[in-house]
């Protein structure tokens, strides 16, 4: 409802009107400095009181120039003071968040990386690239980069420096840059070939369906009518170290193999420091023997040799004479009851076959990226390398598990030695050069699982590849003394060692993280777009065709294919010069993924309910007498190389952008995250930091 007018106001005002009077007193009155330019309209307005227009005049008394001077000097103080306290406040947040990231990173650093002569070289080199990206910035606002400045025409001390540093970057450092890019082009070159060469030997087999044949089979199932002499005397070993989570499913899978009991025997080589885990296992043992299979615990007070001193003193035992072949099983992997029946029948007829290698098969290979990038590198691995090698040459690297030996030829070739970190490999290419042979079968597959945390697959990667450098630098001169022909001895130097092992990590390191962010500060010596983008590409699709559901993770396995460069560089390097980490040998964590009840109905299919379902219940009830749980807090760690190459592959790719290269920026950029991912750990599960 509008208010109703108000009508003694109105009569005022019109009162006034008519009187001439202003409506606002003289005194009120102002006049700015603005106004001042119509004052004589204004002052009209003031002498004609009849006007029928109301004129308001604000005014603004005078100034003295010189108390105006000193109010805006203090206003300006006053601001500057203000902005000094801001500027303070900020400094000192700065310092705070530094301070605690400094700590977090010292607290939550893995191990490994906090004092290595390799993490600090890299330190010393991001150091580098920042002072240049600062350099080049710099240079970049003046307009230098349009038209460089010389040394005869510099002016300025910093215009000469910049100069100065053209002339050294042309003359002096992009040669030798230049040069070490080409041989890495060279070497990834080479590898690329070999890699094709493997994919093309592969095709072959599968489109020839090459394999290998077995003298006879074994009937699936018990037979009434089966002769015992028919089935040779096996002896099944395990060995394992404070495997709390897995130790029951691989001993109860080999427990329920399709084979005579008294053709077997089951070796359970515990090397655990834990008393826990050693009740638990010495419970899981003699349950099985209660129902009738033949299973000895083994538990070694020195644990010396690691797996490889583990193994030979379980080979010295008197009753292993009576046995002709000998399988091996680590504690996480699981064969099927049908196992030795598929692997024994190829020793049949081939006196001079030494081993029969298994393919692995992984229980969590969907489990998160880290998982799924490697069953790409593993199924390569087994599809394409041992395949080819099997068929071909009759010789590759044993696995370490899922195998089955002849007793006699790990007798005449010296037996399991503990000298480096991979006493399968080793034992491998002593029986080879002793002129033993190795069958791989591809359709036989083994359970096992992969590592889910970066850390345990960091650690894994690095024995793995620090390794295999260790027993080169040992068994050189015996390849080159060895009675094999010359073509096997340069097979096993050039392909076997050198380039599937040394070349491989050594380029990929160098060339990805070192020459191509370099070569942004130094671009006499850029590398071509194909070396950074066609060529890595073509060769990622060529690594991940046996394992074609894994296509829309190409581009992640490229990237963090480069990622681990780093370690595995670091692990060639450290087992090529004998430094101290090489000889690090850390049992790989494991999850115990494949649940026992999935083992049960597992079993319960293929051998004919042979696998009693109360088995996988003593272990949890023995469990929890023990008060034993599974660790729950998860922490992320720090990697700091990892950390450093992130930030030395994003500068370069700021670099990059300055001078607008669009493929190298984009490499740069992708590959520095993909770096710093995996140094904050963001990557596969997150490692345990408390027990309960």
């Amino acid at each position: 409802m509008p208010r109703p007018p108000n009508y003694e106001f109105q009569d005022w005002w019109n009162k006034q009107r008519e009187n001439g009077h202003d409506v606002v007193p003289e005194k009120y009155e102002c006049t700015t400095n603005s106004d001042n330019i119509n004052n004589n309209n204004n002052n009209n307005n003031h002498h004609h009181p009849n006007s029928p227009f109301l004129t308001v005049e604000i005014r603004n008394p005078s100034s003295d120039p010189a108390v105006d001077k000193e109010m805006r000097a203090r206003s300006v103080r006053q601001l500057s003071g203000i902005y000094l306290l801001k500027l303070q406040q900020i400094a000192y947040s700065v310092v705070y968040a530094v301070i605690y990231v400094v700590r977090t990173i010292q607290s939550r650093s893995a191990s490994d990386s906090s004092h290595s002569r390799f993490y600090r070289a890299i330190k010393w080199m991001l150091i580098l690239v920042i002072s240049l990206l600062c350099f080049e910035l710099a240079a970049y606002f003046k307009g230098w980069h349009f038209s460089p400045p010389t040394a005869e025409t510099a002016e300025l001390m910093v215009e000469f420096v910049y100069a100065t540093w053209l002339q050294v970057r042309a003359d002096y450092l992009a040669p030798p840059l230049k040069s070490l890019g080409h041989t890495c082009i060279v070497l990834f070159l080479i590898q690329s070939l070999d890699r094709l060469v493997l994919v093309i030997g592969c095709a072959w087999i599968k489109f020839k369906k090459v394999k290998p044949k077995a003298a006879m089979a074994y009937p699936v199932g018990k037979g009434d009518d089966e002769d015992l002499e028919d089935y040779p005397m096996v002896l099944v070993q395990i060995p394992m170290c404070n495997e709390r989570e897995v130790y029951g499913q691989s001993i109860a899978a080999v427990c329920v193999q399709d084979w005579p009991k008294e053709r077997m025997l089951v070796q359970i080589l515990d090397d655990s420091d834990d008393l826990d885990v050693q009740l638990l296992i010495k419970a899981e043992v003699l349950k099985w023997q209660q129902r009738g299979v033949h299973i000895i615990y083994r538990h070694r007070l020195i644990r010396s040799g690691y797996k490889a001193g583990n193994l030979n003193s379980a080979m010295g035992c008197d009753y292993v004479k009576d046995y002709e072949f000998v399988a091996i099983f680590d504690a996480d992997f699981q064969p099927t009851p049908d196992f030795l029946k598929k692997t024994i029948p190829y020793f049949k007829g081939n006196d001079d076959l030494a081993l029969v290698q298994t393919r692995w098969s992984f229980v969590n290979k969907d489990e998160n990226l880290l998982t799924r990038l490697q069953n790409i590198n593993l199924s390569f691995h087994f599809e394409v390398e041992q395949q080819v090698n099997g068929v071909f040459i009759n010789f590759f690297g044993f696995n370490g598990t899922a195998g089955v030996w002849r007793i006699k030829a790990l007798e005449e070739c010296g037996g399991w030695l503990d000298r480096t970190t991979v006493e399968d490999m080793d034992i491998a290419v002593r029986a080879h050069l002793c002129g033993w042979k190795f069958v791989y079968v591809n359709d036989v597959k083994c359970l096992c699982e992969l590592p889910e945390s970066y850390e345990a697959y960091k650690k894994q990667q690095h024995r793995w590849h620090s390794g295999p450098m260790q027993l080169f630098r040992m068994c050189f001169i015996d390849i080159i003394r060895s009675k094999v022909s010359w073509a096997k001895k340069a097979n096993l130097i050039f392909l076997f060692f050198l380039l599937r092992k040394l070349v491989l990590p050594f380029y990929s390191f160098t060339l990805f993280c070192i020459i191509l962010p370099l070569t942004m500060f130094i671009p006499e010596a850029e590398l071509p777009a194909w070396v950074v983008s066609y060529v890595p590409g073509f060769m990622s699709i060529l690594n991940i065709l046996p394992a074609p559901r894994s296509f829309p993770f190409i581009v992640p396995y490229l990237l963090f294919e480069n990622t681990m460069s780093v370690t595995k560089f670091n692990a060639m390097i450290s087992g090529l010069f004998r430094f101290g980490s090489s000889y690090e040998w850390i049992v790989t964590k494991k999850l115990g993924r494949s649940s026992e009840a999935d083992l049960v109905a597992f079993a319960e299919k293929e051998s004919d309910s042979t696998f009693p379902r109360s088995t996988s219940e003593s272990g949890i009830a023995q469990m929890n007498r023990l008060g034993v749980t599974r660790k729950t807090e998860r922490r992320n760690k720090l990697y700091r190389k990892e950390l450093a190459l992130a930030f030395i592959l994003l500068t370069a790719s700021v670099r990059s952008l300055l001078s607008a290269q669009g493929m190298h920026f984009y490499f740069l950029l992708f590959q520095g995250i993909s770096f710093l991912l995996v140094g904050l750990d963001l990557i596969g599960e997150q490692v345990n930091t408390t027990s309960s």
